[in-house]
This record gives C-alpha cells, sequence and structure tokens, in this order.
C-alpha cells in the first residue's frame, strides 16, 4: 500500500503543476495533454488512453472504453473537466476498476479553482 500511496502522491503534483499553469475553464484534452508531458518530465511511468478489457459471458467484448491514465500498471487516473463530479462519476471509475482488476484510482476535476478540491481517490 505505500507504493500506491507514494504514486497517488506523485500524479496529484504532477496534476497540481499543471492546474497551476492552466487553471480552470479548458477542455479535458487539453488537461490530459499536459498532465502526460508533466508525468513524463517527472519520470513517473504512464500508459494513455489504454483500453479496458470487457468480457461478457465469456466473450470479449470491444466496447471502446479507456483509461486516460494507467500510471505505473496499478492506478487509475480519470480527469474530467466538470462544473462538479457527480455520483456517476465515482461509478464509472469503480466500474474501470472493477474491469482492469486494479484497486486504486484517482478522479480529477480539473474546472476547479483550488485543484486539491476536485480530486477523489477511489478504493475497491
Amino acid at each position: 500500500m505505500v507504493e500506491l500511496n507514494q504514486i497517488t502522491e506523485q500524479v496529484i503534483g504532477a496534476a497540481i503543476e499543471v492546474h497551476r499553469h492552466l487553471g480552470p475553464g479548458l477542455l479535458e484534452s487539453a488537461y490530459e495533454e499536459c498532465l502526460a508531458r508533466e508525468l513524463a518530465l517527472r519520470q513517473i511511468p504512464f500508459e494513455r488512453q489504454k483500453p479496458v478489457p470487457l468480457k461478457y459471458k465469456g466473450v470479449d467484448i470491444d466496447a471502446g472504453f479507456r483509461l486516460d491514465f494507467l500510471v505505473a500498471g496499478q492506478v487509475v487516473v480519470e480527469l474530467k473537466a466538470v462544473d462538479s463530479l457527480q455520483p456517476i462519476h465515482d461509478a464509472q471509475v469503480l466500474t474501470y476498476l472493477k474491469l482492469a482488476g486494479l484497486r486504486i484510482a484517482l478522479l480529477m476535476n480539473f474546472n476547479t479553482k483550488v485543484l486539491a478540491k476536485g480530486i477523489r481517490r477511489l478504493a475497491l
């Protein structure tokens, strides 16, 4: 669990840096591009737009679900740029965790004045 905590702290630090430079009000895609750059600069390993496997009754389904980021092969990072996070956003991320067989995720809403208020850590 210590390693997961370190990973989430590093990702949050990178996201705060992006938010300091850009502020709120942009599209999610802009924050995704900049967070990818920041993670790379910090040498934090990540995969971007990672497909989420979906199996239904023994059949692989290509439903087009993708994780915004999978960091260090262990932490899902889902970005939003919305007025406020809603319960459906939590449900989406928890479903991604379940489908991917992972335990920890960060849900980040960049459309806030202070990014720390727009971050949720979710766990299965």
